[in-house]
């Protein structure tokens, strides 16, 4: 068993994702399934799945399969992992999927103290409008509130009847009324396209990896009720966290000194890049000699993960940065350039839907 669990609530990071993927029987993520893999499935940000050829027969076939992501509007910033998740829901949407975000009304109310109300409002002022900035398409993407979705909240009950007590102990390590109820709520979202479709079909749900817990009860419940005929199982893709700058933990809102949300402000972002952990050599001379130890440094994570789209553009950053030709503070400058331009144009991007607003295409229930 994995020295660390997987907690959906908490900010602990992953050091062998190989372990946590045998553990939990993922599938090894292979980009040749996918036509046009995106720069994360490309460099293998994105690590593992569960039942990912149906979703690639879909793509290549052009049969009909639905992408879903959430949004949890409890903050008033978003994380880069969130920016991960996005590309993901993209690559889908790009490729033929059906596109669903819901915004989880329900458990920003259950588990992080957010009235449904307060949770809307951010909703339309901020997280809707953040995510068609980070990619999706207005015109193709399907928005719904959890409060509003009867049909979910029907689903969930029905999912709540066939789940113990115990399993849900099982699966997150604990029983808070408060995650049971987000847990079932979340079966509910990620069979809705099914349900409103009145079909089984396939679904692909792409998290970071520590959201694994939800997909396992999902698809341990679907798995119960399969004679029904009603579901076809969720598939899932999962991406690697983005470290902390500091190298500590994962970035989240909860380190503040390793992390950049979004949006933020130019110069903090830089004091977090110009502070990050590197893998630079204790000395100028040792670092010409011997190059830097890249797979300690962060500020390359954050250029590989988040800011160079080019694979050629990475692999001279890299070369160069390994051999000693690059040192630690010009790739931190670059890093800074880098992250100011996708800082400017994302709140360009946000001023721009924030004013299409009513363009957005809510689910009719």
């Amino acid at each position: 068993m994995p020295a660390q669990s997987i907690d959906p609530w908490g900010d602990n990071l992953i050091e062998d994702y190989a372990a946590i993927a045998r553990h939990f029987g993922l599938e090894k993520f292979d980009a040749k399934l996918f036509p046009e893999p995106n720069m994360l499935m490309r460099r293998g940000l994105v690590f593992a799945g569960r039942d990912l050829k149906r979703v690639s027969d879909s793509i290549k076939q052009k049969k009909p399969y639905y992408v879903l992501t959430g949004v949890v509007p409890s903050a008033e910033k978003i994380h880069l992992g969130t920016k991960s998740v996005i590309e993901n829901v993209k690559y889908f949407q790009e490729h033929g999927a059906e596109t669903y975000v819901l915004v989880a009304d329900l458990e920003a109310a259950a588990a992080r103290g957010v009235s449904v109300q307060e949770a809307q409002e951010r909703a339309r002022e901020f997280y809707i409008p953040a995510y068609l900035a980070l990619g999706l398409d207005i015109k193709k993407t399907k928005f719904y509130y959890q409060s509003e979705n009867r049909t979910v909240t029907k689903l969930a009950f029905e999912a709540a009847q066939k789940i113990t007590l115990n399993e849900f102990k099982g699966v997150y390590g604990n029983a808070e009324p408060g995650r049971i109820m987000s847990a079932v709520t979340q079966i509910g979202d990620m069979i809705y396209p099914q349900e409103r479709n009145g079909k089984p079909m396939t679904g692909i749900i792409p998290v970071g990896i520590d959201q694994e817990p939800h997909i396992r009860l999902c698809r341990d419940y679907l798995n119960r009720i399969k004679s029904t005929g009603r579901f076809m199982p969720i598939s899932s893709l999962y991406h690697k966290y983005m470290p902390s700058l500091d190298g500590q933990i994962k970035m989240s809102k909860s380190n503040p000194k390793g992390s950049i949300m979004i949006p933020e402000d130019q110069k903090i972002a830089e004091k977090v890049i110009r502070s990050a952990y590197t893998g630079g050599r204790a000395t100028l001379e040792e670092q010409r000699k011997l190059g830097a130890v890249i797979e300690k440094d962060m500020v390359y994570e954050l250029l590989k993960q988040h800011l160079v789209e080019s694979d050629k553009e990475l692999k001279k950053i890299h070369d160069d940065y390994e051999s000693g030709k690059m040192l630690s503070a010009e790739i931190k400058q670059l890093a800074v350039e880098k992250m100011n331009a996708f800082l400017e144009q994302f709140d360009q991007d946000m001023d721009k839907y924030r004013q299409r607003i009513e363009d957005v295409h809510f689910v009719e229930y």
